[in-house]
């Protein structure tokens, strides 16, 4: 963990990536007082899993669809 004012962050802005590499983190004080945390992010993980396997166990149409939006509008 690191500590810089927020003029040394200005300063060490164009170089954040290095700095947050080499500290892990980077607290910003103002006036002695901690105001923000800078981290490094980790690697987001998957937010939605796929599909693709419970697609693959879906039993497919024999009847096209537009055949059956047809008869469900017919019989309204």
């Amino acid at each position: 963990m690191r500590e810089a004012t927020i003029r040394q962050v200005r300063e060490l802005l164009p170089h954040l990536e290095e700095a947050l590499q080499d500290a892990g983190e980077i607290v910003v004080t103002r006036r002695g007082q901690a105001i923000a945390r800078l981290l490094p992010l980790e690697p987001c993980p998957v937010l939605r899993p796929s599909n693709a396997e419970f697609r693959a166990r879906m039993p497919r149409q024999t009847i096209p669809s537009e055949v059956l939006i047809r008869q469900d509008r017919d019989e309204r």
